[in-house]
């Protein structure tokens, strides 16, 4: 998946916006917390996912989904290098992201 695509498919979720955040572009639903950020120079995203669900996304990755190597990556932010991923699992999992972020509390 290229940057651009990663772009027009993150924004097409309901209620997301997209804003610079650091080096990154950030993809937020309004009103909530950042469920995406994208790193144009390296061709990797960054999404915030629940958990149980981080570790299976990292088994499906051969290596190209893994844990965020900080204590972001304890909060569930896993790294996605967008040139090794099928356009279909990174699909699943922005959706899993999104909905995770869309059904919490405001704020949370």
């Amino acid at each position: 998946m290229t940057t651009e695509a990663f772009r027009k498919f993150a924004l097409t979720f309901p209620g997301t916006v997209e804003n610079p955040h650091f080096d990154r572009m950030a993809y937020k639903v309004e009103k909530r917390r950042i469920f995406a950020t994208l790193h144009e120079v390296s061709n990797s995203a960054n999404i915030k996912l629940p958990l149980r669900d981080q570790g299976v996304f990292s088994t499906f990755g051969n290596g190209a989904i893994y844990p965020v190597p900080n204590k972001w990556g304890l909060q569930g932010w896993t790294t996605f290098e967008l040139h090794r991923i099928p356009d279909e699992l990174l699909r699943d999992a922005l959706e899993t992201a999104y909905n995770d972020v869309f059904t919490a509390r405001p704020g949370k």
